[in-house]
């Protein structure tokens, strides 16, 4: 399966778990995917960016999917506990 198609879904079951976490009221959870989303597009982002030849945005793009996967576990850990 092409990868695009794989980010694709993975971006599109996140953002529906979100969408269902806030219909649903539980804003500490939509918030955990939403920082999930956020860290998968920018990952996406930096992988196309650097295949463009685009390596500075690259970086950027690849710097800002850490900094929300970081985020992802401290509001993954701040829940649990």
């Amino acid at each position: 399966m092409n990868r695009n198609w794989i980010f694709g879904l993975l971006i599109a079951a996140v953002s529906i778990s979100a969408l269902v976490f806030i219909i649903k009221g539980n804003i500490n959870m939509a918030v955990l995917f939403m920082t999930a989303i956020f860290a998968l597009s920018n990952g996406f982002r930096a992988i196309s960016f650097k295949e463009k030849g685009f390596v500075k945005e690259a970086k950027w793009m690849k710097g800002m999917s850490i900094l929300f996967a970081v985020l992802f576990f401290v509001v993954l850990f701040l829940l649990i506990f």
